[in-house]
């Protein structure tokens, strides 16, 4: 079926056209210096002292979680059965690694406004046992930062930060995904910027860096420094370097396809996340009082990945019969991410509890949507969505 207004739509001019073309005529697509050159510029983007590239946001999570094994920083440091405090409503990938390095999960609620944690039960639910906090970034809106970081202030809790949909959203002047130790970013087709598959990490700690980059590529030397945080010194012949495994790590490099177009979007990100502004604001004008539907509270200045109704808990309209209505307007549609993540069958392999009720995740679990955002105006959509 076709849409008039899709939920992700191409941000690739002649640019990026030209960069790929230079990567397959030099021959080198595995990981080199088109991808170092979009870790420098994307660093520079955020404000963070490093990035590591992966080939996904999901990988992304992956080694942010792994790093923290085996760092040698025992504040930073975690170990299994550690107990991690998440969202109820995200993407699966940002629990996955949770439990895949047997961490004990504890779901917390939403705010039925903002979608990000709903701060009272987050900071209910913070116990002399939690040693994490995952801070995932909804839709493009940042978390109230400011409050988590005075619930957390004086304990011995890590913040950690999937900001895979949230790219170029900042709070109080600094950008998301910079508040935790480590912060993760997708550029996956649909999101902010696109390179086909693709995601990054930031973050200003030294060791965790180096430890990020050996895991990245089987866990071996190769591309650390010779005297590094990591192991012992690296050798000066490369030949016994070559193969010299020290961590258990993994094999998800990107392509330095990914990094050349990785190096055009980044270019053009100020933009678009300026462009995909200018359309939440048109969004709220036409919905921030509609007798039916919720749109999300901004917190901080949210870059806006797509937009979300919620149908308000007092109302009869029904969510089948929104997404018709929708669908009749040329609109593509989606659940908000994953819904009440709790309820899946796989969380039965987690070692995981609920702390109190999940209501809010319920109830956008079975009365939310959203539709898509796009890095140009949109005026039209705003006009359609008015008639709701």
């Amino acid at each position: 079926m076709s849409f008039k207004f899709p939920l992700a739509t191409a941000s690739w001019g002649q640019e990026e056209i030209a960069a790929m073309q230079r990567v397959i005529a030099s021959g080198m697509f595995t990981m080199g210096e088109n991808v170092k050159a979009c870790e420098t510029s994307f660093a520079q983007y955020v404000g963070s002292k490093h990035c590591v590239m992966v080939n996904s946001g999901s990988s992304a999570n992956l080694l942010m979680v792994a790093a923290l094994f085996y760092t040698k920083n025992s504040a930073l440091k975690l170990k299994r059965g550690d107990e991690v405090i998440v969202p109820a409503v995200s993407w699966s990938t940002t629990y996955y690694p949770l439990y895949q390095y047997g961490l004990k999960i504890k779901f917390v609620d939403i705010d039925l406004h903002t979608l990000n944690y709903d701060l009272d039960q987050l900071e209910m639910a913070v116990t002399d046992k939690t040693r994490a906090i995952m801070a995932v970034n909804l839709l493009g809106n940042p978390n109230d930062f400011g409050r988590i970081w005075q619930i957390i202030d004086g304990r011995n809790i890590l913040l950690i930060e999937d900001n895979c949909e949230s790219m170029g959203a900042t709070y109080q002047g600094r950008q998301a995904g910079t508040f935790g130790v480590m912060g993760s970013f997708s550029s996956f087709f649909s999101h902010h910027i696109s390179t086909m598959e693709g995601g990054l990490i930031v973050t200003d700690d030294e060791e965790l860096y180096q430890i990020l980059l050996s895991l990245r590529a089987h866990g071996w030397t190769r591309n650390l420094p010779k005297k590094n945080l990591v192991c012992s010194d690296k050798s000066d012949d490369p030949f016994e370097e070559s193969f010299r495994f020290v961590l258990p790590g993994y094999n998800v490099r990107p392509l330095e396809l990914v990094g050349a177009l990785g190096i055009e979007q980044v270019k053009r990100l100020p933009k678009m996340v300026e462009e995909r502004r200018k359309n939440g604001k048109m969004l709220q004008a036409a919905l921030v009082d509609h007798p039916d539907i919720l749109i999300q509270r901004e917190i901080g200045e949210s870059s806006w990945f797509g937009f979300s109704l919620v149908i308000r808990p007092d109302s009869k309209l029904t969510r089948k019969a929104l997404v018709a209505k929708l669908n009749e307007l040329g609109f593509e549609c989606r659940p908000i991410v994953a819904g009440n993540f709790a309820k899946n069958e796989v969380v039965k392999y987690f070692d995981s509890e609920v702390h109190g009720t999940l209501k809010n995740a319920d109830h956008i679990d079975q009365n939310g949507l959203f539709v898509g955002n796009h890095h140009y105006p949109i005026s039209s959509a705003f006009a359609a969505l008015a008639t709701l």
